[in-house]
């Protein structure tokens, strides 16, 4: 799915090479994706962000289109991508929104470059360290494919057991469906750059940087998460000044259960305000 005014070219660094995209108009946003996430399989997040901001939003490194560079990756690397495509596309400051490993990327950049950070808006991620990490997505590939899927099944959303699937059909159609899309064979290079991305995951932690934020902060979680609970929200907003947390009606895929997230949060990057 594509919509109207959309650029999709691609930008070369260092020894990588970054498909990026800009759509819709705006306010100026930087968006980054959560694990194995691509600009193809979130074209209707980033659609829906796009309808009342301009939306910069990249395949990252190993992923999608972009090509994929010799490991190991680190977060400090997801985060120098953003602020060379920034550089690239001549955006000296801009909002920064990040989903799940993309909040952490956010978080990372943050602390990193706050000098280029409007607003903040963190989605279903965990800061590490003393404050949270979410779950080691890494562990689960050595389960066999039935009780992977079954797990990732509770943890997308704490809820989805066999019982309240049977009795709740559009959820049981909702899982179903990743379920078919998990179960597409990868290429192999799909794989390896999946792999790397969880690697740097591991070593994710900016608890005890945090303070560094001094852009206004909007964390949202949701109620029946698994991978990112409420609780490592709760500790992103204690350790930043200037943050406030909305809880959602959903689990890691709130934004798609809870129809007030997507609101709220362009209402944020719009007005700055938060509810």
């Amino acid at each position: 799915m594509r919509w109207k005014n959309v650029d999709v070219p691609k930008f070369e660094r260092s020894e990588i090479s970054i498909n990026y995209e800009v759509s819709g108009s705006g306010p100026r946003v930087l968006f980054f994706n959560g694990s194995g996430a691509t600009l193809k399989s979130t074209a209707l997040l980033i659609g829906a962000l796009a309808k009342t901001c301009t939306v910069l939003a990249h395949d990252q490194r190993g992923l999608g289109e972009t090509s994929i560079p010799e490991g190991p990756y680190t977060m400090a690397q997801y985060a120098q991508d953003g602020a060379a495509l920034l550089d690239h596309v001549g955006w000296e400051t801009c909002a920064v929104v990040g989903i799940s490993f993309g909040g952490m990327v956010a978080q990372e950049f943050a602390v990193s470059y706050p000098q280029r950070v409007e607003k903040l808006v963190l989605l279903c991620t965990s800061a590490g360290g003393d404050a949270g990490s979410s779950y080691p997505l890494h562990e689960l590939g050595a389960l066999p494919a039935d009780e992977r899927a079954a797990r990732i099944t509770t943890l997308t959303d704490t809820r989805f057991t066999p019982e309240w699937l049977a009795t709740h059909p559009d959820d049981a159609a909702m899982v179903a469906m990743r379920n078919e899309q998990a179960a597409v064979p990868k290429a192999k290079d799909t794989i390896k750059g999946e792999i790397l991305q969880l690697g740097a995951r591991i070593g994710h932690d900016v608890s005890d940087r945090l303070h560094q934020v001094t852009a206004p902060v909007f964390v949202t979680a949701g109620r029946f998460d698994g991978i990112a609970p409420v609780s490592n929200s709760e500790e992103i907003v204690k350790r930043i000044s200037d943050a406030t947390l909305s809880i959602y009606e959903g689990g890691h895929i709130f934004t798609a259960q809870d129809r007030r997230a997507i609101a709220d949060i362009r209402t944020f990057l719009t007005t700055g305000q938060r509810p």
